[in-house]
Parts: C-alpha cells; structure tokens; sequence
C-alpha cells in the first residue's frame, strides 16, 4: 500500500535546504568502510554501521538547525538495487528489509530534530544500474524502467518522502526511472553527472538531456539536479535565458576538479578547498535562481558543507 506524497518543491519553494555529501567516499576514506560494488546499505545490517550513519546524518543536519534551513536526507540506498543486491549475496526479501531499514534510521533521526529544520524530508536514493561515470551497458526507456521499478516500489512502501536518482549518465535511463516512479505515485528528481566539457558522458548535452526527459515524461520529475562534477565542469554550460536551466534545483558539487578517469585511477582523496568551492557555488546560483537543494558529493566532508552553507545561505 502506497500513500500520497506532495510535490517536494511545495516544502521546498523559495528557500535553499542543505543535503549531505559524497556518503561512500566519506565511509570509504574517512571511516575506513570496505563498502563492496561501494554499496553503503550493508551498514544498515550491522550495529556499528548502523550507528556511523546515525552519527554521520545527525552532524549534516546539525549544519541546517545551525543555519535554521532545512534539510533532504538522502537514505544510503543508492546501490540497493536487484542485480547489486544478489551480487553481494542480498536475496530480494533481504533487500527490500534493508531498504525498510534505512529509512526508518532517518525517521528516527528526523524524530530527534526540533522545529529550527524546516523541511525535513527523506528521500529515497536510487543509483544507475551500471558505472556511474562510463554508460559502457546501456538500457532502453522501457529496459530502465522495469528494471528500477522494484526498488522505486519498495522506497514507495517507507515513509521516503520521494526518490532522487543520481550520477545518471544517458537519457534513457532517466526517462525508465521518471516513468516507473511516477507510476508508484513517488515525486522523483533526476540528477545527471557531467564531464569536465558539461556534456553527459554518452555526450549530451546537459541542457538536451533535461529537455528531452521533460519532453518524455510530460515534465513529471519533480526537478533536475548536476552532482558528481566539480562547479568548473558545468557553469560554462548554464544558460539563464533557457527553460531547463529553471528546472535544475539541487547541486551536489565535487570538491575535486579532477574529471571522471581521473577520480576513478585516483588512491587519494582530493578534498579540494571548502572556501573555494562554496564561492564557486555562489556563482553558480547567479545563474541558477530557482535552486532549492545544496550539498556535496566526491571528496566533500563535513567543512564543505558549513562552507557552503555559509556563503550561500541568507544571514539573519
């Protein structure tokens, strides 16, 4: 049985919330996590890992109650997905218990905030079903959708307040996943990656790829986000006077500059400059007034996100 949820831009209209960062890499190489296929919903299977989510969402929302926003929680489901699961030996019942169980650790989590955090919404995330920088196995529209229905279904059975699909590299992919949410009656945001050209790596253009979802799906994500990719890697590609550029409303903003191939070879974390990257992130809302969600991803961590927040948020 699923419920109705409301459009998450009504919650969200003419304010900015904070969202967290890169969940994986900061598992992987600031808590030392071995997370396989960089899965982090085995976390939600073991006390400890259970507790390093708690503690970690618990700091990111702490930055909006600080700076009296609100906040998306993102659950750590973004490779929960039917063919991933059973490679790391997750049957479906398993899967989907797991899924249960991540959200309800950021209900809990929610439970515990007070009225400065407003919204405070969950949103159920959903990952590709291939590499998330190279579509080396890609999916028709029809292919997509059946193939991420099951786990839209099962985030549609929480209490997530919506789906946001991210690090999507083709437009097919996207149109499969606005479709098989729309059908479970769960809002969805679509959030695409870019190389350092602000092309797609299939090689779209960002702008063709937002359009031609729309055009798809009668418009139906509730919004478009840029993550994966450093501020450099896009704002060349942004075009305040066209209509897509309005329906990019989050940015989850790599802290390195490095492109994709990079990041991929690379043993170290480049973390960047917090100062810089939140003065990079108010270029970016120059030309992009509608934005409605901030956060981090690919060697962000926690200073990133005060930085961010400081710089762009508006001051008492």
């Amino acid at each position: 049985m699923t419920r109705t949820r409301k459009d998450p831009l009504t919650s969200l209209r003419d304010r900015i919330a904070l969202t967290d960062l890169g969940l994986e890499t900061d598992l992987v190489f600031h808590h030392g996590c071995e997370l396989p296929y960089f899965a982090s919903f085995v976390l939600v299977d073991d006390h400890d890992g259970i507790e390093l989510l708690r503690s970690y969402f618990r700091e990111h929302a702490a930055v909006a109650a600080a700076s009296g926003t609100g906040f998306v929680f993102e659950a750590p489901t973004w490779r929960a997905s039917p063919d991933l699961g059973e490679r790391i030996g997750y049957t479906l019942e398993a899967l989907a218990d797991t899924i249960r169980k991540a959200v309800e650790l950021l209900v809990e989590v929610r439970a515990e905030l007070d009225s400065g955090v407003s919204p405070a919404l969950i949103s159920g995330s959903i990952g590709p079903r291939g590499d998330a920088y190279s579509p080396t196995t890609a999916m028709s529209e029809s292919e997509a959708r059946d193939y991420h229905r099951w786990q839209i279904e099962r985030l549609a059975e929480t209490d997530a307040d919506l789906v946001t699909a991210m690090t999507l590299t083709y437009t097919a992919e996207a149109i499969g996943i606005v479709r098989a949410a729309d059908a479970a009656g769960m809002p969805v945001v679509i959030s695409f990656t870019v190389e350092t050209d602000g092309r797609l790596p299939d090689g779209t253009p960002l702008g063709e790829a937002i359009t031609a979802v729309d055009d798809a799906t009668a418009g139906a994500a509730a919004y478009f986000m840029v993550n994966c990719a450093h501020p450099t890697h896009f704002e060349h590609a942004l075009d305040p006077t066209a209509p897509w550029t309005a329906r990019i409303r989050g940015l989850r903003a790599n802290a390195s500059r490095k492109s994709h191939a990079e990041l991929d070879e690379s043993e170290e974390l480049d973390d960047g400059d917090p100062v810089e990257l939140a003065t990079d992130h108010t270029r970016l809302l120059a030309l992009l007034p509608h934005v409605s969600v901030l956060g981090g991803c690919c060697g962000t961590d926690i200073r990133h996100v005060r930085a961010i927040a400081a710089a762009c948020l508006p001051s008492e």
